[in-house]
Order: C-alpha cells, then structure tokens, then sequence
C-alpha cells in the first residue's frame, strides 16, 4: 500500500519506504515507482499504464517524503526547479561520533564507480568528479551518537552517507560506508521537500517524521525538532 500524502492533477507527494528501489533496477524488486503508477491505475481507474515523472532519487536504504510529477510538463518545470536548486530538502540523520562542529557546512568532490555501486571521495580534477556541498546542524548528541539536521545543497549518489563518512561519523547502520557489523534500517530519512507548485506557483513543504520510534531513533527526542 503507497503512502501518498497529496495529490492533485500535477504532482504527487508520496512516502518512500526504507529499503525500496525508487525505479526498476537490477535486483528486479518491486520498486517504488510502479507501485505508485499502480496505485494510479487503481484508484483513478486507468486503461494501460499511468504517467509518473520522476524528477528526484533516493537512495534504495533512505526512506521519506519525494515528490512526482503526473505530467510532462509539471516534470519539466519540477525538473528545472531541481536544477537551479530552489527545491529544499531536509534530512535526518543519527551518526556515529559527533562532528567537531555542532552546525558546518561539507564540501567534496565525489565520484561514482557505477560497476560497484560506490561513491568516494576523490581530488577536483580527478575524471568523473562532482560537486557535492550539504549543510547541517547537530541537534542532540547521545552516548557517542549525534542526530543532526541536513539541507543539501547538491543531490549527489549516496552523498550524505559519502560525506559523513569521510569525517569519520558514518550514519548509523549504512553497510556500504559504515559499520558493517551493524544491523537494522540506515538511520537516515527525507523528513522534509518545499518546492514551487508547476502551475500555481504557490510554494508547498511537506513534512514526514521519521520511524522514531524504531532503531537508533529511539534515543533522541526526535519529535520536538519537527515542531517548526
């Protein structure tokens, strides 16, 4: 069952459950895009297949808020607003260690090895190289474990988890960057998306908590961030 939270003639804002593919990929799982074209064809009693733009990416272990686009047009112009990066988007995150400074800015250059699926941090000039820059704020810090705050500034592959990683405060339980040996759902969540509306142009902010109640989330006080 999708998890969408609005839906009007132009877009759709869904939920992302953790460990879903957003679009087909070689694992073949069901992904998170045809299970909203699905719910498309059902609840609006569709023939054949339904249009759904997708115009942003998480990764398959992130869960949260994405938005879509039921036509191409509204694909276009979500697309551009994605390009000049007046799309905001907010994550959360549980880290293990606590950054040296409680709010600061990360800026690398990233680079994707698409045979293995990994990101690495590597030299400007390197071939390949882009761009990643991310914003954030410790809010709380517990036993050694920090819950911060991050806007991204660029929408790199894996680049929260890439980042953090390379000052030594993996997200808690990402295997590919952090400790291998740790079990449950990555502690990383798309809790916020404001954009421009494609037709109205009156600015949208959906907001969706993450699983606090579960995993590393449990030991900060998750909730009262989300209050403003």
């Amino acid at each position: 069952m999708c998890d969408v939270i609005f839906e009007d003639n132009q877009v759709l804002v869904a939920v992302k459950p953790q460990n879903v593919p957003v679009q087909l990929d070689s694992s073949e799982d069901k992904d998170f895009l045809t299970m909203l074209k699905d719910y498309l064809i059902k609840e609006h009693n569709k023939q054949g297949n339904a249009f759904l733009g997708l115009v942003h990416r998480l990764d398959r272990p992130t869960g949260g808020v994405m938005v879509f686009a039921k036509n191409s047009k509204s694909a276009e112009r979500l697309s551009k607003q994605i390009q000049d990066r007046t799309v905001d988007k907010i994550y959360f995150a549980v880290l293990n260690g606590v950054p040296k400074n409680r709010q600061g800015t990360l800026k690398n250059y990233l680079k994707k090895d698409e045979r293995t699926n990994t990101v690495k941090i590597c030299p400007q000039y390197e071939d390949g190289a882009k761009e990643a820059v991310l914003n954030y704020q410790v809010l709380e810090t517990k036993n050694g474990r920090s819950l911060v705050k991050i806007s991204l500034e660029t929408g790199r592959s894996h680049q929260i988890r890439v980042q953090f990683a390379g000052i030594n405060c993996p997200v808690v339980n990402d295997q590919k960057y952090g400790n291998q040996s740790e079990k449950g759902n990555l502690a990383l969540w798309a809790t916020e998306i404001k954009f421009d509306h494609p037709v109205t142009k009156v600015r949208h902010t959906f907001r969706v908590p993450p699983p606090y109640d579960e995993g590393a989330w449990k030991d900060f006080n998750v909730a009262r961030f989300l209050l403003v």
